[in-house]
């Protein structure tokens, strides 16, 4: 009885598996399911004009300079240029009109405005710490000591 319990995976694990499924396959890139196959269980996501290598716009250069002077250099991104459903979509799935969008731990943290403000009072240092991802800050706040 024990191998067979070991063998089936848990609930979040087929949850999670569910939810990968649908966003690699589902035809409407802007759906409710679809986005929640790009965000939930994932520790930083990124929607954006253009890609981290190449922003085409000023806020999500933004962004990607915030995530850069931090020492982020992994995390899921998605340029919404190459698809105008899933540029519609991500706006209504997090009630938020603009252009970037910020997702940490499958949670909406907002645009380049609110990143911003994170990075300057310090906060973004600790909803990277919850996902364990360190800030750069960090190392250099240890060296000052």
């Amino acid at each position: 009885m024990n191998i067979l319990r070991k063998s089936i995976p848990n609930r979040q694990s087929l949850s999670a598996f569910s939810r990968i499924l649908v966003a690699r396959y589902s035809e409407n890139t802007g759906s409710k399911e679809y986005i929640d196959g790009l965000v939930k269980d994932k520790k930083l996501v990124v929607f954006m004009k253009g890609t981290p290598a190449a922003p085409k716009c000023g806020f999500s250069n933004a962004v990607v300079q915030i995530l850069d002077f931090h020492g982020v250099k992994q995390y899921d991104s998605f340029n919404v240029l190459e698809d105008e459903d899933l540029r519609q979509g991500i706006k209504e799935y997090s009630n938020w009109p603009t252009i970037p969008q910020v997702f940490i731990d499958g949670e909406f943290v907002g645009g380049c405005d609110l990143m911003l403000e994170m990075h300057k009072n310090g906060e973004l240092v600790d909803e990277l710490q919850k996902v364990g991802i360190k800030s750069a800050l960090l190392d250099k706040k240890d060296e000052g000591s």
